[in-house]
């Protein structure tokens, strides 16, 4: 099948299959993008993913464009682009013109109660499964332990915590590379 059609079908399925926002999105990224088809590895779609998280935009569509543009150049991310969001277009277009009618029936209200704790199932595991390959020694435990615990008491924006970490984790491999005997990593 041609490349094109795969990203934008794989991407539309993604999209359409996906709810609750970016962090719902991740194991379905995930096991469709480095699982399923191989497109990119573990690392990479963790790097996708982050940037895609601290750039404006939604981090779907950001992943999306990143994983095209890695498979086939600047029309690989529109196509890619167009995949994850050609669902949600079309999805959001018939529920906007019949969620009004029908916001206040209990089985709607039920439906998306249901949603919500699927997502929140999605999410946890996304985060188990992320936190095992990124967690891998002392100092990213730290990293990790910090950053929960602002996270968690205080409202410092989720960019300070990516910056701060970004910056923390280029000292600590610079210091790491700079030991003797120690080959630099590029």
């Amino acid at each position: 099948m041609n490349i094109y059609l795969q990203l934008f079908t794989s991407f539309a399925k993604i999209g359409a299959l996906t709810f609750g926002g970016g962090m719902a999105m991740l194991p379905m990224l995930q096991r469709e993008l480095v699982e399923n088809k191989h497109w990119v590895t573990e690392s990479e779609i963790l790097d996708y993913f982050a940037i895609g998280q601290c750039t404006p935009g939604i981090i779907a569509v950001n992943t999306a464009t990143f994983v095209g543009h890695k498979m086939k150049g600047n029309l690989g991310g529109i196509v890619a682009t167009l995949g994850v969001v050609f669902p949600s277009v079309v999805i959001i277009t018939l529920i906007a013109a019949f969620l009004s009618n029908f916001a206040d029936l209990a089985i709607v209200k039920n439906a998306f109660a249901g949603v919500r704790v699927c997502v929140c199932v999605l999410v946890l595991n996304a985060i188990v499964k992320l936190l095992r390959k990124t967690v891998i020694d002392v100092p990213t435990a730290a990293i990790y332990i910090v950053v929960t615990a602002l996270a968690t008491m205080s409202d410092i924006s989720p960019i300070v915590f990516v910056v701060i970490a970004a910056i923390i984790g280029i000292i600590l491999k610079s210091k790491d590379d700079a030991k003797p005997g120690k080959e630099v990593s590029k």
